[in-house]
């Protein structure tokens, strides 16, 4: 696939502002300045970005516990996710939702869901209603490996390969569900072969590769829209902070670390970019640019007007007021 160099960059740049929103969030944290917790996604840039980058704005995801890169590639503002995280009434969610529950429908994002695995028969429903309504939109739900061992995973997808739904089933394998390793937790070596069982196309990709999961989840977009049903995608992956904010990852071998840590993606995407002759000049503007933006942007989203307390059950219960 010949990709124009001006969106790469753009993909470059989106993968810092994940990268940098997370990196200051964590040390806002740290010092004991973010209320509430953080599950956070450094790492796995490359799989958001690749995935939401081959959508429409008007497609929808459907994303979990671990949702601001997700959120950040789909076109959510660093501010308006930082706002919601210090419970503003500015946030994307009006400060209900704080870290874990970020969402924007305008963008197509159903706000992210805690419960694992409760994004996948969202995304189906999604998926059904696209064919229903002779639309051709996409739906795409994100998950781990824990939540591929989830009933709602298995329901899902046998409905939406039954009924030919157009949704992609994005399956971020970082190789722990919270502190357990995927061996220990899923039989067999791979997702992605779980797709045989339901007669759909099952990939395993290098999720650290944005190029690989662009081009994948673009060709499985396509094979979607054209009403060819859903494809499930197995994006390996690591992330480089702990499940939560009071994970220290003592569960994971020094071996581990370090082979990971030295197949970052953003590491990758630069070192592809310096070989398709852009300047190292162009690209430490690029990331000098978002570390000064996503500064700002947390800082005004810690300091905007907090939610009422008064406007706790508005926008809660759908339907008329008795």
């Amino acid at each position: 696939m010949n990709i124009d160099i001006g969106f790469k960059l753009k993909m470059f740049e989106r993968m810092h502002v994940i990268r940098q929103f997370e990196e200051q969030l964590y040390f806002k944290f740290m010092e004991g300045g973010v209320p509430g917790t953080l599950h956070q996604c450094q790492g796995q840039e490359a799989t958001a970005v690749g995935v939401c980058f081959a959508l429409r704005e008007s497609d929808f995801i459907t994303t979990t516990h671990r949702p601001a890169g997700h959120c950040l590639a789909k076109g959510l503002t660093p501010y308006s996710i930082a706002a919601e995280i210090y419970g503003s009434s500015e946030g994307c969610s009006k400060g209900k939702g704080g870290a874990m529950h970020l969402g924007d429908f305008s963008k197509g994002v159903v706000t992210s869901i805690a419960i694992v695995g409760g994004g996948i028969p969202i995304a189906a429903g999604l998926g059904l209603s696209y064919k229903m309504k002779g639309e051709d939109g996409v739906a795409v739900t994100f998950f781990g490996d824990g939540g591929s061992n989830e009933g709602t995973f298995h329901e899902a997808i046998n409905m939406a390969a039954l009924w030919k739904l157009p949704v992609l089933f994005v399956c971020e394998n970082n190789n722990y569900g919270a502190s357990t390793s995927f061996e220990k937790a899923s039989a067999g070596d791979s997702i992605a072969k779980r797709a045989d069982a339901y007669g759909i196309p099952g990939v395993r990709i290098d999720g650290n590769d944005v190029l690989e999961v662009y081009e994948t989840a673009a060709a499985a977009v396509e094979r979607a829209r054209a009403g060819d049903g859903p494809t499930l995608i197995e994006a390996m992956t690591w992330r480089r902070r702990g499940h939560s904010r009071s994970d220290p990852c003592g569960y994971r071998s020094k071996e581990e670390t370090e082979y990971w840590m030295g197949r970052d993606p953003l590491d990758i995407f630069k070192a592809h970019l310096l070989g398709e002759g852009v300047s190292p000049e162009a690209l430490t503007e690029i990331e000098k640019s978002v570390k000064k933006e996503i500064k700002a942007a947390i800082t005004a989203g810690s300091e905007a007007k907090k939610a009422d307390v008064k406007t706790a059950f508005d926008d809660v219960y759908w339907g008329e007021k008795q």
